[in-house]
């Protein structure tokens, strides 16, 4: 598969610009809240996530509009731009990207771009002076997460990563059943989420990826079981497969395994897959109780159900419809920016996931990210 014209020649030069950065204030939240101002979005790249979910929860949001758009497509943004009221000099291509710094209307990019750009477009974005919002899988390499990380902290703005599980309301009180003892003492999870990709997609191309359904869909199994456990996980074992010979998976594997051990002794058990339909979920099993959210990643119908240990039965389905999940999220990290606090999901815990997942890799004798 070739690369797309995203795929630029700039990625060669980020370390020139993870280098020494400007030092820029951020907004303060009081001037901003008081003004009753919310905060502009530029969003990098057009594709299904931006355009059919982040894009329509903003309107819903009370923080934040968007004000400007980045895509190589410059018919598709103005179609955007008509509807988000977007004015024409705030589309911008992937050349000019770096002139948002002059954009005072723009605070803050919320970058939707295949993963090995994640890391390019964040650090430009805080050389621009602006706080990046930037969809998981963080990047496709420890270093790039590093890099990251670092620019953004030089700049002084915020790098969150679009972690939305962790700001939406059946996830947070699952955790809360968890802490609370409801359950009793956790002993195991079991967690998976996987789908039958369609040939041609950008995510079976290595370059572009980072790897396989582990770096796509995964990554929720792996981080569900961080924050239900609020641990790290001290032992992994894994193993990978490709079974469709149908070309689909030359560059990347088509199934992922692994368990992990918990420092308190909790096993958990995962798989991913582009091969087949599973939805996303997970099971906790306590030694009073068990909690389960079938399905527990997807966009919106997440249904949370559980058996405590003083024998309340839990059914609750979302209620939540899906550009929701994003706008919790916006409105999260507005908030942040606002009252300069770190997100909860910070850049370290992406470099968290990325550096588990290459211990995956590494287990399954793949290869280190």
């Amino acid at each position: 598969m070739k690369l797309t014209r995203r795929e630029f020649s700039r990625l060669g030069t980020m370390a020139a610009l993870s280098g020494a950065l400007p030092e820029i204030e951020a907004q303060t939240g009081d001037a901003a809240q008081s003004s009753g101002r919310k905060l502009g979005w530029c969003i990098v790249g057009l594709g299904r996530i931006s355009m059919g979910h982040f894009m329509p929860g903003l309107p819903l949001s009370k923080t934040g509009r968007i004000t400007a758009l980045v895509s190589g497509h410059r018919d598709k943004a103005e179609k955007q731009a008509a509807m988000y009221n977007v004015p024409s000099p705030s589309i911008y291509d992937y050349d000019s990207y770096d002139e948002i710094r002059s954009n005072k209307d723009i605070d803050a990019v919320y970058i939707a771009l295949p993963n090995s750009m994640h890391a390019e477009y964040t650090i430009r974005a805080a050389r621009a002076g602006k706080h990046v919002l930037c969809e998981k899988p963080m990047a496709t390499s420890i270093s790039d997460c590093r890099a990251m990380i670092n620019a953004c902290r030089r700049a002084g703005v915020k790098l969150m990563i679009a972690y939305r599980c962790q700001y939406q309301p059946l996830h947070l009180k699952a955790i809360q059943l968890i802490r609370s003892g409801a359950i009793g003492q956790v002993q195991a999870i079991e967690s998976a989420f996987g789908f039958n990709i369609k040939p041609g997609e950008w995510r079976l191309n290595r370059k572009m990826a980072g790897g396989g359904p582990l770096m796509d869909v995964g990554i929720y199994a792996l981080n569900a079981c961080r924050y239900l456990t609020g641990e790290e996980p001290a032992d992994i074992k894994a193993n990978s497969s490709v079974i469709d010979r149908d070309g689909r998976f030359n560059e990347v594997e088509e199934n992922d395994g692994w368990t992990m051990q918990f420092p308190s002794g909790i096993l958990a058990s995962c798989n991913t897959t582009y091969g087949g339909d599973m939805q996303g979920y997970f099971r906790v099993h306590g030694s009073q109780g068990v909690i389960e959210m079938d399905p527990a990643f997807i966009y919106e119908g997440l249904h949370l159900r559980a058996r405590t240990r003083d024998g309340q039965i839990i059914d609750e389905p979302d209620e939540q419809h899906d550009p929701l999940q994003f706008t919790a999220e916006a409105d999260s990290f507005a908030d942040c920016i606002w009252n300069n606090r770190e997100p909860k999901t910070d850049g370290e815990e992406g470099l968290r996931d990325i550096s588990l997942i290459s211990q995956i890799y590494q287990a399954a004798g793949l290869r280190e990210l």
